[in-house]
């Protein structure tokens, strides 16, 4: 399409030399993957650690994708460092991520960024991590009844000046309506500075003050004023966490420097914090990470840490997933039957196509170009789920409505596990197959 722009720092995997090569231009090769997942080392300045994390996102922030990272490797709070002090801790470097996550619409457009950031459910600062929203979420409450409480207060004090009438009407001690809205602004702790400046503004001459009012909608000023809006948070939970819990027992959490253990607290109890969090907030959520792993189709490539944004991608760190997702409603007959030769000729068609979007794409980082290239996840889903079971009449939870749903994703699956060993068959396995096939 000639359309040209700076190289912005990706590399993707010549599909002729199947060598690394950094991009020399922005648009040449798209980013047609909507999801990545990245590691963060414990490092502050250095490639893979904490700053360079924030550059990597904004690459994929930028061309319209979402990011998740688990940031369990990152020391606590008051850890020791190795040039002397203690740490600063985890949170204070995701307050950090999420503003640079704020500053960037997803794709140049309104959008905001889509970010996960998971959390070890034995990490020291994990009681943090689980209040992070709540404490945030009340201070937009503050600053709304806060602004309301002091706009009306102050407005009543100039008005009181105003409308007053003969000498002395800025002084409380002639004037009695402004000493008693005075009396009333400090019952509702509006600060003296402000009544004073109130004051002085009605002996200047102003007849109103400019206080503004913020309300609770989520893209105010309220919410773009505290931390913790730009992301989805994770707390992620072993099976060993859960026997503890069932158990009624005690919780370590641990030294990420050493794995010395820092504090134990009661499972329940922390347990408890998260089910709150999640009622006030609506985060965190939880990954279950000993299933997760079970499940896992490369493991001996690595562990799964994290997911994408919206967790509907989760492998293994520094990979990235297209996405294609078929219209149930389109493969519905006039007769009301599902046509399964359409969909899963539509499932062979997107498979394909995501195989090819591996190769044409260019990749936020050498690491992600390079372990992308190697599994080649792709990411086949269907839309329209709830619109097809109500064109049959059957309820979101009902078995038959499960079982719709089960016999789809089967039929989904198969046509795409099929068309993947036709591809295999002319192109050979993906690199990372032979390590991870005896597993």
């Amino acid at each position: 399409y000639a359309i040209t722009g700076t190289a912005q720092g990706h590399t993707y995997v010549d599909p002729k030399t199947k060598k690394l090569t950094k991009s020399t231009n922005a648009y040449e090769r798209p980013q047609p993957h909507a999801c990545f997942i990245l590691s963060v080392k414990d490092d502050l300045v250095n490639e893979g650690g904490i700053m360079d994390l924030w550059t990597r996102e904004a690459r994929i922030f930028k061309y319209g994708s979402g990011v998740g990272t688990n940031f369990s490797r990152i020391r606590a709070e008051n850890e020791k460092l190795s040039g002397g002090g203690r740490s600063s801790g985890l949170m204070s470097f995701l307050r950090v991520g999420d503003r640079s996550a704020g500053a960037i619409k997803s794709g140049g457009t309104t959008r905001r960024a889509a970010k996960m950031v998971c959390l070890d459910v034995d990490h020291p600062d994990i009681e943090q991590f689980v209040n992070w929203k709540v404490k945030e979420e009340q201070k937009v409450a503050a600053l709304v009844t806060g602004s309301r409480v002091c706009a009306r207060h102050l407005s009543a004090i100039i008005a009181a000046c105003v409308e007053h009438e003969g000498p002395g009407a800025h002084d409380a001690s002639v004037n009695i309506r402004l000493r008693r809205e005075i009396r009333s602004a400090r019952q509702a702790h509006v600060p003296d500075i402000y009544i004073r400046r109130a004051i002085e503004l009605a002996r200047q001459g102003y007849e109103t003050i400019d206080f503004p009012v913020l309300d609770a909608d989520w893209d105010s000023e309220a919410y773009l004023t505290v931390a913790g809006q730009n992301g989805n948070n994770t707390v992620r939970v072993t099976d060993a966490f859960l026997r503890c819990l069932d158990e009624d027992g005690t919780w370590g959490l641990t030294a990420r420097t050493d794995g010395s253990p820092v504090k134990s607290v009661r499972a329940r109890d922390l347990w408890d914090r998260i089910g709150c969090a999640a009622w006030s907030s609506a985060d965190p959520g939880i990954h279950f990470s000993t299933t997760i792993n079970e499940w896992h189709t490369c493991p001996v490539s690595d562990p799964i840490l994290s997911s994408n944004s919206c967790s509907e991608f989760l492998f293994i760190d520094d990979t990235g997933m297209s996405l294609a997702s078929v219209n149930l409603l389109n493969v519905r007959k006039a007769d009301g039957q599902f046509d399964i030769d359409a969909f899963e000729h539509a499932c062979r068609l997107w498979t394909i196509a995501l195989e090819i979007s591996v190769a044409a794409a260019q990749y936020p980082s050498v690491e992600i170009a390079r372990r992308t290239h190697d599994h080649r996840p792709l990411g086949l889903g269907f839309a329209n789920l709830g619109g097809l079971l109500m064109t049959y009449g059957l309820p979101y939870d009902s078995d038959a409505g499960r079982a719709l749903c089960g016999a789809i994703s089967a039929i989904m699956s198969g046509a795409a596990y099929s068309t993947s060993a036709e591809l295999a068959g002319e192109l050979g396995p993906f690199a990372a197959y032979p390590a991870n096939s005896e597993a």
